[in-house]
């Protein structure tokens, strides 16, 4: 749930000041009521923010469905009733919230199914790259589609890229007579090295690392490389969690988790369209 500072933010956007048309037709004390639908099925998502809006605004919740919840077309996400001002106030900022979150918890529950029909333990993770100012509403939705954020910020856990391998004398070899003393440093944080290659990937085993993230690897080779990761860390008498990242989809999800990874992460629930929704105010 967010906080009323932003749920008054929202509303502060789409009406600043007052309701112009509501104020003009003099309307605003009737009594009224208001319901958002889906015109397909969907995975809801942000109905508490939803209600938070609505109840700002005045209103009254009457119905409302739970985050997570699938529902078919037709079926109400979130009703209300009160003063006609209230509900004007509240309609179209409501209405984009649920549209844009719905989309975003809809596709996270498409990747989630695809990719645990082919291997029903993997964890399905997203990644940091959210629109600017929309985090804690992608967030919950993609919780609401059944998948979990990767990391959440910068200082949650040690993640290596090539960019930062390019300031290490040596790159993976220079980083692998590092690593006890970044073990020992970051004590009680993970740390997470991207690879591409398999000798990139067996050294960063044999030096310690917590997990590697697979960037952009074809499911064929992927599939080589995990299995001479998990030889290399028993032989050492260790687990080493793996994760492909890059390109990964509804439609390759399936593709992916075959490959034996121990999660995959991926940006692709934030972008595309919105769930198609409409609202019936009486």
């Amino acid at each position: 749930m967010v906080s009323m500072k932003l749920i008054d933010e929202w509303l502060k956007e789409d009406v600043p000041y007052f309701d112009l048309t509501t104020e003009l037709l003099g309307t605003g004390e009737a009594a009224g009521s208001i319901a958002y639908f889906s015109r397909s099925p969907v995975t809801v998502s942000c109905v508490d923010e939803a209600a938070a809006l609505l109840t700002r605004c005045g209103l009254t919740v009457t119905e409302r469905a739970v985050s997570g919840q699938t529902l078919l077309s037709g079926e109400t996400v979130i009703a209300a009733e009160g003063r006609t001002a209230g509900i004007h106030k509240a309609w179209r900022v409501t209405l984009s919230l649920l549209e844009y979150a719905c989309g975003i918890s809809t596709r996270t529950a498409a990747l989630v199914a695809a990719a645990r029909e082919a291997a029903p333990d993997i964890a399905v993770l997203t990644t940091r790259k959210i629109f600017p100012g929309t985090k804690a509403v992608s967030i919950a939705a993609v919780i609401a589609g059944g998948a979990l954020p990767h990391r959440l910020g910068l200082g949650e856990t040690v993640l290596i890229f090539d960019k930062h391998l390019e300031k290490i004398d040596g790159g993976y070899s220079g980083l692998a007579k590092r690593m006890p003393a970044l073990r020992r440093q970051a004590c009680g944080k993970e740390i997470c090295v991207e690879v591409s290659a398999p000798e990139e990937a067996l050294l960063m085993t044999r030096a310690g690392a917590d997990a590697l993230q697979f960037d952009k690897v074809p499911q064929e080779k992927l599939t080589e490389i995990v299995t001479s990761v998990r030889a290399a860390a028993l032989e050492r008498g260790r687990e080493i969690r793996l994760i492909a990242a890059g390109g990964v989809n509804a439609e390759n999800a399936g593709a992916y988790a075959r490959t034996g990874v121990d999660a995959i992460s991926t940006t692709w629930p934030y972008f595309g369209k919105p769930a198609d929704m409409t609202v019936r105010i009486t």
